[in-house]
C-alpha cells in the first residue's frame, strides 16, 4: 500500500465503496425471502437478525426496514422486484413507496433508478400534491410577503383616489407583459432556426435573458422554489440543434434530471415500437 499515491489510495476506497453498497444491497433483498421460508431457523440461527447480523453485518434496524419495505411493495411487484435483486437500495425505494401503485409502478421504478435521492424527493413531493384529498396542495409559496415601494403604492393609491380601476390597469399590464415576452420568444426562435446551422450548445445571451424574464430566477415548475440552475430543452437539443426559447424552461436541478429520465423513457418506448 505504500507505493499508492494519494489519489490512488482514494481511487480504490471509491470503487470498494461502491461494490460494498451493491452487494450490500443485494444481501438486504434476500431477506424477505429469508424470513418467508423461516430459513434462519433452519440453519441453527436463532433469528433473522441473528442470521443477518452473522452473515451480512447488517443490524436490526436495516433489516425491519427491509422487511417492512417488501410488505408496502406487494402489490406493486415490478418495484418488489427491484428491491429483491437489490437493484436499487432500500434509501431510495423508501422514498417512493408512499406513492407505489400498480398503475404508477413502472414509471417509478425507471425514475428510481435513474434520480438522485433530492431528485426522486421532489417528484414525490409533485406526485403527492396532485393526489385527491392530498394534503400536500400545489400552490405557489412566497418565501417572502411582497411589499411595494413606497413610491409606487403612492402612485396607485393617487390614482385610485381619482376613480381609476388600479386591478384594471395593473391586469392590462400583465397581458401587455406577456404578449411582449411571447412576441420576443417568437422572434428568437426564428432567429433559432436561422443559426441552427451553426448553433452549438452554448444558449445565447437574448434566449437566457428572456427566459429570466418571464421566469426570473426561480424554478419553471409550480410551486417550486427553488434556484434555476439549469435551463431545460423541451425539445431534445441533439436532434434539433437550436434553442428555441418556446421549447425551454429554467429548472431547478431536481426537476432538470426528472424532465430528462422522462424524456429517457419517452425515447425507448419509442424505439421500441415496430417501424
Amino acid at each position: 500500500m505504500n507505493e499508492l499515491s494519494d489519489d490512488e489510495l482514494l481511487v480504490r476506497c471509491v470503487y470498494y465503496g461502491e461494490e460494498a453498497r451493491k452487494w450490500r444491497n443485494k444481501f438486504l433483498g434476500l431477506l424477505p425471502e429469508v424470513s418467508r421460508r423461516n430459513l434462519y431457523k433452519a440453519k441453527g440461527f436463532e433469528s433473522i437478525f441473528h442470521f443477518a447480523f452473522v452473515l451480512g453485518g447488517v443490524n436490526g434496524k436495516q433489516v425491519v426496514r427491509v422487511l417492512r419495505l417488501h410488505e408496502r411493495l406487494k402489490y406493486t411487484p415490478t418495484l418488489q422486484i427491484l428491491l429483491e435483486r437489490g437493484t436499487v437500495g432500500i434509501h431510495k425505494m423508501e422514498r417512493v413507496a408512499s406513492i407505489a401503485e400498480p398503475k404508477n409502478q413502472e414509471f417509478l421504478a425507471d425514475q428510481v433508478q435513474m434520480l438522485s435521492k433530492q431528485a426522486l424527493d421532489t417528484l414525490v413531493r409533485d406526485e403527492k400534491s396532485t393526489m385527491p384529498d392530498s394534503p400536500y396542495v400545489r400552490r405557489v409559496e412566497l418565501p417572502h410577503q411582497f411589499i411595494l415601494a413606497e413610491d409606487v403604492e403612492g402612485e396607485l393609491q393617487r390614482l385610485h383616489h381619482k376613480g381609476i380601476d388600479v386591478n384594471g390597469e395593473l391586469r392590462l399590464y400583465l397581458i401587455q407583459r406577456k404578449e411582449c415576452i411571447d412576441n420576443e420568444k417568437m422572434r428568437l426562435g426564428v432567429l433559432a432556426n436561422e443559426r441552427k446551422s451553426v448553433s452549438g450548445r452554448y444558449i445565447p445571451i437574448d434566449i437566457k435573458n428572456i427566459l429570466k424574464k418571464e421566469y426570473g430566477k426561480i424554478c419553471s415548475i409550480d410551486a417550486c422554489n427553488k434556484p434555476s440552475n439549469d435551463i431545460h430543452h423541451l425539445q431534445r437539443f441533439g436532434y434539433v440543434r437550436q434553442h428555441n426559447p418556446q421549447f425551454m424552461a429554467p429548472l431547478c436541478r431536481e426537476h432538470h434530471q426528472i424532465a430528462h429520465s422522462i424524456d429517457v423513457r419517452v425515447q425507448e418506448v419509442k424505439k421500441s415500437r415496430p417501424p
